[in-house]
C-alpha cells in the first residue's frame, strides 16, 4: 500500500500549533513572533514525520520553483565539455536551486520536448548549452522565462556566457615570444588562404582574429599554415609527418590539444624532441594535454568558470553578454625564457 504524503497540517497537528504558525516557522519567517518552544516543537514534529516541503504548491504561491533547466547537446554524455555543468552545478547548488538536466543530442525534436518539460516543471530559468562554442537552435516556442545562452549564441536570447577566444589566440603569440620564439613557426589546422569560403563557428574566427593581430603587431609571420576541417590527432599526425619532409620548424601552434597530441606523434617518429627541437602551444586544456610526454601548454576553455557565470546571470538583475578569461596552464613543450 502507497504510503501518504505527510502534510503540514499533519505537523501542526502533532506540534499543537495551527497550520498558519507552523508554515511560518517551517519556511523561516524572522517575524513570526513565536516561542523558541513553538519552534522547537514544530521542527521536533517535522522531523518525527519525515515531513518534506511540497514544492510545486510553494512554487505556486510564490512563482519560484528554485530550479534551472541545463538544456544541451551532448555536454552531460561526452568527457569534452563536461566542465560547464560541472560548473553550473556548483553555482546553482551555492544559490540554493536544483538542476534539472536535458540532453537533445542536437535533435530538432528532443529539444522542443525537453523546452516543454522544463517549462511544464516551471523552473526558474533556462540555460541553453553547446559541446562546442556555435549558434544554438533554440525551439520556436514561447519561453516566458530568463534565458541564457552557454557556449553558444542567439539572436533570439542575446545573453550568452563564450570564452573570450580573442584574448586566448593573442596569449598564445604571446606565450612564444616570450620563448624567444618570432620565426619559424607553422601555424596547424587552418589556412586563411584555403579556408575563404568555409566558417566555423564565431568563437573560432575571434581566436583566428586574435592570433593574426598578435603575430602582425609583433612582425611576426607564419612561415606555413596548414589547413584540415577535422581537428583531430590523425590529421595533426599527418600535417606534422609531410612537413617534416620538408623543413624543420621552430615551433607548431595548433589550434587544438588533439591536434597537437597527433604532431607530438610525427616528431616522436622523426626522433625531434619536444620543445628543444620544435616547441608546441595548443589551445583548449583537453584532459589528453596533461598526459604528453612533456606535458602540453595550452591555452585553457575554462568551462567550469563559464558554467557559473551563466547561473549567475540567470539569476541576477542585470543579464548580459560575457567573455570569460581563458587561462594559460603551462607545461613543458616550450622553452624556459
Amino acid at each position: 500500500m502507497e504510503k501518504k504524503r505527510v502534510t503540514l497540517a499533519d505537523v501542526a497537528r502533532l506540534a499543537g500549533m495551527s497550520t498558519t504558525a507552523a508554515s511560518m516557522i517551517l519556511t523561516g519567517r524572522p517575524d513570526t513572533r513565536l516561542s523558541a518552544e513553538a519552534h522547537a516543537k514544530v521542527h521536533a514534529a517535522a522531523a518525527s514525520l519525515g515531513y518534506r516541503p511540497n514544492v510545486a504548491a510553494r512554487a505556486l504561491r510564490t512563482d519560484k520553483s528554485h530550479s534551472i533547466a541545463f538544456i544541451s547537446d551532448y555536454v552531460a554524455t561526452t568527457r569534452f565539455a563536461s566542465g560547464l555543468i560541472r560548473g553550473a552545478l556548483a553555482a546553482a547548488e551555492e544559490a540554493k536551486h536544483v538542476m534539472l538536466v536535458l540532453e537533445t543530442g542536437g535533435e530538432p525534436a528532443r529539444e522542443i520536448q525537453a523546452v516543454e518539460t522544463a517549462l511544464d516543471r516551471q523552473v526558474d530559468g533556462l540555460i541553453f548549452a553547446a559541446m562546442r562554442a556555435r549558434e544554438v537552435f533554440v525551439p520556436d516556442l514561447t519561453i516566458n522565462v530568463p534565458t541564457v545562452m552557454l557556449n553558444g549564441t542567439s539572436a533570439r536570447f542575446p545573453t550568452s556566457v563564450l570564452p573570450d577566444e580573442y584574448r586566448g589566440g593573442q596569449t598564445a603569440v604571446r606565450l612564444l615570444r616570450e620563448a624567444g620564439i618570432t620565426d619559424g613557426i607553422v601555424l596547424l589546422g587552418h589556412n586563411a588562404e584555403v579556408e575563404t569560403e568555409l566558417f566555423r563557428s564565431e568563437t573560432i574566427a575571434r581566436r583566428f582574429a586574435g592570433i593574426r593581430e598578435a603575430m602582425r603587431d609583433a612582425g611576426m609571420a607564419f612561415s606555413s599554415e596548414l589547413s584540415c576541417w577535422n581537428w583531430e590527432p590523425g590529421n595533426g599526425y599527418e600535417l606534422t609527418r609531410k612537413l617534416l619532409k620538408t623543413k624543420k620548424p621552430r615551433a607548431l601552434l595548433c589550434l587544438n590539444d588533439r591536434l597537437a597530441f597527433g604532431a607530438y606523434q610525427a616528431m616522436a617518429e622523426a626522433g625531434l624532441r619536444v620543445p628543444e627541437d620544435i616547441a608546441v602551444v595548443s589551445f583548449d586544456n583537453d584532459e589528453l594535454a596533461s598526459y604528453l610526454r612533456p606535458g602540453l601548454t595550452t591555452v585553457g576553455l575554462p568551462h567550469e568558470e563559464m558554467g557559473r557565470v551563466a547561473i549567475e546571470l540567470l539569476l541576477g538583475d542585470k543579464p548580459e553578454p560575457t567573455l570569460v578569461p581563458m587561462p594559460v596552464i603551462e607545461r613543458g613543450s616550450l622553452p624556459r625564457p
